[in-house]
């Protein structure tokens, strides 16, 4: 079974510096331009999350029609960056509890791929599907992308194919769900250089020991990672949110 993925989020625009929404030609399509500029902003932490979302106002913001900011919307939604709450739609802004909630579901998900390996011999992981994994992962080793938020989709495709791999489906659907509730969080964690080499470099570490049957260290590994990215997102998510605060702050001044 393929892992699931929300969205197929691109890779070529560097959070903080809002792509132009000019007329299609080569690269991303005006629509994916609109998309990515609103999704920059709002990760940004110069939206408050108290400001209505409407298509008026992001249309007239990028100079762009309704049509593509209306198209954008939906995609935010999507990804959980954006919510509709009384009044319109606002900037997502998950509570801390619940985060902590959803970052241990998620790693109990992922290590179980690894335990039912551990507990029962007959369990094999698909060493065909881990090795074409990481041979995409040595790729961004080569190639290192350039810090950007949706890289986390291609985080959540490593993350569903090493758990799928183990076998049961339902596990990885169950993370599919848990990472749409957390994605929008998760994107913090891709905004500079040092996290983008850390989780390439991690993700390949964490396949080699799983294909190479060293299924106890590939646990701690995987245990470690999320550790890690945990920590990075929550102090990021509460940096941004302390910012939009002080931002409504101001603007009630």
């Amino acid at each position: 079974m393929d892992p699931v993925l929300y969205t197929d989020m691109s890779t070529d625009v560097v959070p903080g510096s809002p792509a132009p929404a000019a007329p299609d030609g080569p690269g991303p399509s005006r629509r994916e331009r609109v998309y990515l500029t609103i999704r920059d902003e709002l990760m940004s932490g110069r939206v408050s999350p108290f400001e209505r979302l409407t298509e008026e106002r992001l249309a007239e913001r990028h100079g762009v029609s309704r049509t593509p900011v209306r198209e954008a919307l939906a995609r935010l939604q999507a990804d959980g960056i954006v919510v509709k709450r009384a009044g319109g739609l606002h900037l997502y802004v998950p509570s801390f509890a619940e985060l902590t909630d959803l970052y241990e579901l998620r790693i109990t998900l992922e290590l179980r791929g690894l335990t039912r390996a551990l507990e029962d011999p007959t369990v094999h992981h698909d060493r065909a599907r881990l090795e074409a994994e990481l041979d995409r992962w040595y790729g961004f080793r080569d190639d290192t992308p350039a810090p950007d938020a949706g890289f986390v989709s291609q985080d959540e495709r490593f993350h569903a194919t090493l758990l799928d791999a183990s076998g049961n489906p339902a596990l990885t659907q169950a993370l599919a769900q848990a990472n749409r509730r957390i994605r929008s969080v998760r994107m913090y964690d891709y905004l500079t250089e040092d996290r983008m080499a850390a989780t390439i470099d991690e993700h390949i570490g964490i396949a080699e020991l799983v294909v190479r049957d060293r299924l106890p260290q590939a646990l701690e590994a995987l245990r470690a990672h999320v550790g890690a990215s945990r920590e990075v997102v929550m102090e990021r998510a509460a940096a941004a949110l302390e910012m939009t605060l002080m931002m409504s702050r101001e603007e009630q001044r």
